[in-house]
């Protein structure tokens, strides 16, 4: 569980019944014989139930008294979710990493949207991409309002690109060398059994890993935030698509010019007065401030953790797939109509 211990999950099903149940895993609890009452409680359990009833069925089972470290019910909950789903684990997967070439922001769009499809299709492995941008960007969330979030003549000024991803979630504003941006592209069997939220934390847990591993004192922060007690750190956003596969991306301050991002996000503004906060600069805190580190090093140290626990073969995006996202753009990523689709 991502922030806690390995719960594990054995079940044996009749019909649509679970028949056995047996939960083991490295968490701590007490009494001991707590752990007996915990595998009657999923004992002829639906095998439909979802999360949130397996869990109550879980805590009504173990009543008062009962001390549960590095878990909780709905972390049993999810194991067996999971089980029943099919779902598969990291190592189940060969994963490539792609370190692409800066390109521009609607291109950046329609590559995410390919790739992931890709990964559903099968024609490509589960994959790691960290992007390089080749100019300024605002990019916007799939439902969120053009003019609501955007200051247009603030972004003609500064020489910024605003563009729509098809995942939800809020504004962000890039510059390239002030941001680290990286995307997963991963089968839906991954996150089998998982809500939303609790995908986030789960596919964040590695990242969150990484930057403790540089000395920073990062957390994840529901629903789609990465902080540390110095400020935010990051925002991830996500799309499932029908195809099976998942989109999982985030953009992570590296450095940032704050006065300008207020300039050109009028939610930034609205954000820190509701804060009564007069500098944006209190509100995130960038890795070079946090690290000393180029940005180089800490996406190479990055991406070493991720290899570190999982594997990681190098990998690359052909011309066929570019020309593909190319296309896209010339239909809808680069278009008036998809960027003020909600005006």
């Amino acid at each position: 569980m991502p922030g806690g211990k390995l719960v594990v999950a054995d079940l044996e099903v009749a019909g649509d019944r679970i028949r056995t149940a047996r939960i083991s895993g490295d968490f701590l609890l007490e009494p001991d014989t707590a752990l007996e009452r915990i595998d009657a409680a999923l004992t002829g359990l639906q095998t439909v139930m979802p999360v949130a009833q397996v869990a109550a069925k879980v805590r009504a089972a173990l009543g008062d008294g009962v001390e549960m470290l590095g878990f909780s019910p709905e972390a049993v909950a999810v194991a067996v979710r999971r089980a029943l789903t099919g779902a598969t684990g990291w190592h189940d997967h060969a994963w490539q990493f792609v370190h692409d070439v800066p390109r521009e922001p609607a291109l950046q769009m329609a590559l995410d949207e390919v790739l992931t499809e890709q990964v559903g299709s099968g024609e490509r492995p589960p994959t790691l991409r960290v992007w390089e941008w080749a100019s300024n960007a605002v990019i916007i969330g799939s439902f969120q309002s053009l003019r609501n979030e955007v200051d247009l003549a603030g972004a003609a000024e500064h020489d910024v690109t605003v563009v729509r991803r098809i995942s939800g979630g809020g504004a962000m504003f890039v510059e390239p060398g002030n941001t680290i941006t990286y995307s997963l592209y991963v089968p839906e069997s991954l996150v089998s059994g998982l809500s939303f939220v609790e995908s986030y934390a789960f596919l964040d847990d590695w990242v969150i890993g990484a930057l403790n591993d540089l000395g920073i004192a990062a957390t994840y922060q529901p629903i789609n935030d990465i902080t540390s007690p110095a400020g935010k750190i990051a925002g991830a956003a996500q799309k499932r698509l029908a195809g099976g596969a998942v989109l999982h991306h985030v953009t992570m301050a590296y450095d940032m010019d704050a006065e300008k991002m207020v300039q050109v996000l009028r939610i930034g503004r609205e954000k820190l007065s509701d804060k009564g906060t007069t500098s944006a600069n209190k509100r995130v805190d960038p890795l070079r401030s946090q690290t000393g580190l180029p940005r180089a090093e800490v996406i190479d140290r990055m991406v070493g953790s991720f290899g570190d626990r999982y594997g990681l073969a190098p990998g690359t995006i052909d011309d066929a797939t570019v020309e593909l996202a190319q296309k896209r753009v010339v239909e809808r990523f680069g278009t008036d109509e998809w960027l003020r689709r909600v005006p």
